[in-house]
C-alpha cells in the first residue's frame, strides 16, 4: 500500500491537471482523478511498459472521463476541442490545444468524402463502425479501415 501512496503523490497533480484541462470543472476533475487511481490500482498488472507510466495513467483518465460523459449524457456540455478523437497514438491530446484543433478541422474540411463523413460520424457522432457501415451500405470492416485511413492522413498532414 505504501507503493500506491507514493504513486498517488507522484502522479496525482499530472493526472488531475490533465482532466481539469478536459472538463474545466474542479469537482469533476477530482472525481475522475480518484476513479482513475482506483482503476490503476485495480489494473496495475496490465501495464506493459510500452509507454511512460504517466501516459498510461492519462489514457485511463481520459477514458474514464469519456465514460462519465456518455453515462451521464453530458457530451454536449463540453467544447468539441476536448471531446474524443479516438486514436491510440494520442491524436486526442493534440485536439485539446485550440490551434491544433483548428488545424485538424482545416484538414478535415479539405478532405474528400467519405473520409470526412466517416471521421465525423465516428468521432463526434459517436457511431459504432457497424452503424457507419450500415449508413454507407458497406461493411463494418470498411468503416474501420476508412476511419483508420483518415486518422493516418490527419497525422501525416500535421507533420
Amino acid at each position: 500500500m505504501q507503493e500506491f501512496e507514493e504513486l498517488y503523490k507522484a502522479y496525482y497533480p499530472q493526472v488531475y491537471k490533465y482532466i481539469l484541462k478536459l472538463c474545466q470543472d474542479e469537482l469533476l476533475a477530482e472525481e475522475i482523478t480518484q476513479e482513475t487511481f482506483f482503476k490503476v490500482l485495480k489494473n496495475a498488472d496490465s501495464f506493459k511498459g510500452q509507454c511512460k507510466f504517466s501516459v498510461w495513467m492519462c489514457q485511463i483518465a481520459k477514458n474514464t472521463f469519456y465514460s462519465y460523459l456518455k453515462k451521464n449524457k453530458r457530451l454536449a456540455d463540453f467544447p468539441i476541442e476536448t471531446l474524443a478523437i479516438e486514436n491510440e497514438d494520442s491524436l486526442e491530446n493534440l485536439v485539446a490545444d485550440r490551434d491544433m484543433a483548428l488545424r485538424i478541422h482545416e484538414i478535415l474540411h479539405d478532405m474528400e468524402e467519405p473520409y470526412r463523413e466517416v471521421f465525423w460520424m465516428r468521432t463526434f457522432g459517436e457511431l459504432s463502425f457497424a452503424e457507419i457501415g450500415k449508413i454507407h451500405k458497406k461493411s463494418e470492416s470498411w468503416a474501420r479501415v476508412t476511419y483508420h485511413r483518415v486518422k493516418m492522413r490527419i497525422k501525416e498532414e500535421l507533420k
